[in-house]
């Protein structure tokens, strides 16, 4: 299908998500309003019999995200998160490491809280996903002792890993984006490319610098700046003290460390083992399954040993913690199925289309940029943004004989853009999941943030275009 209806499905969304308030109702209507136009446009039958058709192809497409093997992985593995958070919270490993941390002085303060979220999603840089999980399960406990809120939790660790990601490209998306260039001669390697593009990476550049400033001053501006400590939390630990003290009396760090270091080094392990040695090339859903599997059954296995709960307890307690994020398991399950319905629809490409035809060479790389932030944000898919757009940039490229890591950098920005921001990217869902943040409270006071940085991000491509064309 083609033309402006593409967009309604996704605008149709963000209308009913600031006006009600609820994301999961929202992403229902509008998969069933993109299946509904699917059908028109395919010339289904009178307007009673594409109501009843489009209701049905909304369930064949839920059902399609769970039978893809990728998809499936990703939702169990958001169930299993659950699980493992119950774990280290009910065993008192999370009240004990944050009491070792306060006690040891590696953490005084509300900026060093700040600064050590910061620094973890920074070192962790194999896996978006994984930057998310292990700096946000870390950091939980000592922003509830600091009377930091789950927002700022969740807008630094979202706000560091999908930048840090896209600038070291030692991860998938350097992998595939290597696929995408691999096709065209562009009179350097695919790998000048696309490492030359990192010094551009305006958005992503400047998202970490706004974050350094947030950890540096203590400071945050807008809805987040207004936020309350105990606002929008949920989670196995939604109940926890915000004043110092603990739900659950500290026992043995070890019954959260072990567990975590389990899911991060099996992470590495088992991206290496699927990309037969190279992490690049490894399955980022495989191995984050994988390794959040093994962190469960560290953490059952030494809890057992130690008589802390019996089996029967611990299977109550996994599955109290699956239970605790099913609705952000639901959302993301909505959002993937939403995601496939607006790309067999057409909305990126059109998107794309209109913000890229009859530019001036000068404006080309900020049109590139607007048009992956606004498919990226709309469709919540980086992976699919590149997919669609770095075939369109790189033609303009080589006819026109423009810097391509230059219009690169445009293009990967405006896709992290979305990926970092959009209430439908699974990074995003999974950052409110590990900082136990409410979905809604974390999209609302991270945006106007990427959007500031989105506003600079284009004004610096304009000025660097008009430098380096």
């Amino acid at each position: 299908m083609e033309g402006w209806l593409t967009v309604l499905p996704p605008l149709l969304v963000l209308a009913l998500v600031l006006w009600k308030k609820e994301v999961l109702s929202a992403l229902l209507v509008g998969l069933f309003v993109s299946e509904l136009l699917l059908l028109v446009s395919g010339g289904a039958g009178g307007p009673v019999a594409s109501v009843g058709l489009g209701a049905l192809a909304t369930i064949d497409r839920i059902v399609a995200v769970v039978a893809d093997a990728d998809n499936a992985r990703v939702l169990v593995f958001a169930l299993l998160i659950g699980s493992l958070l119950a774990f280290m919270y009910r065993s008192g490993g999370v009240a004990a490491v944050i009491d070792r941390v306060v006690g040891m002085g590696l953490v005084k303060s509300r900026r060093q809280a700040l600064g050590l979220t910061a620094v973890t999603g920074t070192v962790i840089f194999v896996e978006s996903n994984l930057s998310v999980l292990a700096s946000g399960l870390l950091s939980r406990g000592l922003y509830d002792r600091y009377g930091l809120s789950r927002a700022h939790l969740a807008y630094i660790v979202d706000s560091t890993s999908a930048p840090i990601c896209i600038l070291i490209l030692l991860n998938g998306w350097g992998a595939f984006v290597l696929a995408l260039l691999g096709g065209y001669d562009l009179g350097v390697s695919s790998a000048s490319v696309l490492w030359g593009s990192v010094p551009f990476n305006f958005y992503a550049l400047i998202t970490l610098a706004i974050i350094v400033y947030s950890v540096a001053s203590g400071r945050f501006h807008g809805p987040l700046g207004r936020v309350k400590a105990s606002e929008g939390r949920i989670g196995p630990d939604a109940h926890e003290a915000t004043d110092g003290g603990h739900e659950y009396a500290p026992t043995r760090s070890r019954f959260m460390i072990l567990p975590l270091l389990a899911m991060i080094f099996g992470m590495v392990g088992f991206m290496l083992w699927t990309g037969n040695g190279s992490i690049a090339a490894g399955s980022g859903s495989r191995s984050i399954l994988y390794a959040t599997v093994l962190g469960c059954l560290v953490a059952y296995l030494l809890l057992v040993i130690d008589r802390r709960f019996g089996h029967k307890e611990l299977v109550e307690i996994g599955l109290k913690g699956m239970n605790d994020l099913m609705p952000v398991v639901l959302i993301l399950l909505m959002s993937i199925a939403f995601g496939a319905s607006l790309k067999a629809l057409g909305t990126g490409a059109f998107i794309a289309g209109i913000v890229s035809d009859g530019m001036t060479p000068i404006l080309i790389a900020p049109a590139l940029f607007i048009a992956g932030a606004l498919m990226s944000f709309f469709t919540g898919t980086s992976w699919g943004t590149f997919a669609i757009l770095v075939p369109i940039a790189m033609p303009i490229v080589q006819t026109l004989g423009l810097p391509p890591a230059f219009i690169l950098s445009a293009v990967l920005g405006g896709g992290v853009f979305g990926d970092h921001c959009s209430p439908i990217s699974d990074t995003t869902i999974v950052s409110s999941l590990a900082s136990g943040c409410d979905h809604l409270e974390h999209v609302r006071t991270q945006i106007p943030y990427a959007l500031t940085a989105a506003a600079i991000t284009i004004v610096a491509y304009i000025i660097a275009g008009a430098v380096v064309l």
